[in-house]
């Protein structure tokens, strides 16, 4: 007999029982000691909101592939599974299930940011006009 389907809420509840979010401000402050931060937020967003300066522009789909410190088609920046990642999408959502996804493929460090780029933008930090 299989399990009963579980909701996209319920997934969101379980998987973020499973690490430790950052706010906004305590994602600048680890991306000033070194952690990466990953926007996944998709094009027209960036556009209309900006940028974080200094963040890893990764679209959602390409994520594990340019992460995974193993992969052929990582980016320079997957030095290691180690490596501290903070993943932004645009209000925190997506970015929870990235995390999951991230922590499969061994990253243990990986987080999300509670609230995603708006809570990064209401704090008042940095933020980029598009290019």
């Amino acid at each position: 007999m299989s399990a009963a389907p579980t909701g996209i809420d319920a997934l969101i509840e379980r998987v973020r029982e499973t690490y430790a979010r950052v706010d906004a401000r305590a994602a600048y402050a680890a991306s000033l000691s070194g952690a990466l931060l990953v926007d996944i937020r998709y094009q027209a967003l960036r556009e209309r909101d900006g940028l974080i300066p200094g963040a890893l522009v990764i679209e959602r789909n390409e994520l594990e592939w340019r992460l995974d410190p193993q992969g052929s088609h990582r980016v320079p920046q997957a030095t290691g599974h180690d490596l501290r990642v903070i993943v932004i999408c645009n209000e925190g959502y997506a970015s929870t299930l990235a995390a999951a996804s991230l922590h499969a493929l061994g990253l243990r460090h990986a987080t999300d940011l509670e609230g995603g780029f708006q809570s990064w933008k209401s704090a008042g930090l940095p933020v980029a006009p598009p290019p």
